[in-house]
């Protein structure tokens, strides 16, 4: 699985809390309020960032404690790699697109290549199975295409179907998405990152999807009273 990883980024892009405090006086902005987790989010009228102020995390259980905070510390791990594969994958189609010989596409690729290896093979060759899994969800994230996808796309649909039956071998999956309005897990993982955001532990990339993290918020904690 590790090697397949590898192999992923090797082709499939050549290039390789505390939160944010706005100090106004609140009755000085024109604000409008979302409620997250019990809490508020207020969205200025004039151009600031968002200001997220997050509800305190509350467990079921200590095995559901445990397993988010598993799933945090594999989460900050491998966004780095999803967000750098995003902003590799917009210089290529940049450059590439400046490249009118395919000879010259073909030799920039080699090139390239040979600086992804040299930088990061020995990283992603670290990765376990779950990091791996959830690295190819952020790239759905980050760039709204699966990681089999995009090895199509640059390489060859027979070679994404190989490599994609041999990562379920390890059970993971190169066609995996990220769909955190469907998916509980998806959404603990956009909760991570927007609380590592705010808390400028991990330097902030938009998704590419459609989908509002505190309509999330409400929704999956309404859903989790429900169940109660």
């Amino acid at each position: 699985m590790k090697n397949i990883l590898f192999y992923f980024f090797l082709v499939g892009f050549p290039f390789f809390g505390v939160a944010q405090i706005v100090e106004q006086p609140i009755d000085s902005l024109t604000e409008k309020m979302i409620i997250v987790e019990g809490d508020s989010i207020f969205r200025s009228s004039i151009d600031l960032d968002e200001v997220y102020l997050f509800g305190r995390l509350e467990f079921g259980s200590y095995k559901e404690k445990l397993r988010y905070y598993i799933l945090r510390r594999k989460t900050i791990k491998v966004y780095p790699y999803a967000k750098l594969a995003a902003e590799r994958l917009v210089e290529l189609n940049d450059s590439i697109s400046q490249i009118t010989k395919k000879r010259h596409q073909k030799k920039y690729t080699k090139k390239v290549q040979k600086f992804i290896e040299e930088e990061f093979s020995e990283e992603l060759k670290k990765l376990t199975r779950t990091e791996g899994q959830i690295l190819v969800k952020l790239i759905y994230r980050q760039t709204g295409e699966t990681a089999f996808d995009l090895v199509k796309e640059l390489r060859s649909g027979w070679r994404a179907f190989w490599y994609n039956t041999t990562a379920s071998m390890f059970d993971i999956s190169l066609k995996e998405e990220f769909h955190p309005d469907q998916v509980h897990e998806d959404y603990l993982i956009e909760d991570i990152l927007q609380r590592a955001f705010a808390s400028y532990r991990l330097d902030r990339q938009e998704s590419v999807l459609d989908y509002d993290y505190a309509q999330l918020s409400n929704k999956w904690s309404l859903s989790g009273k429900r169940e109660k």
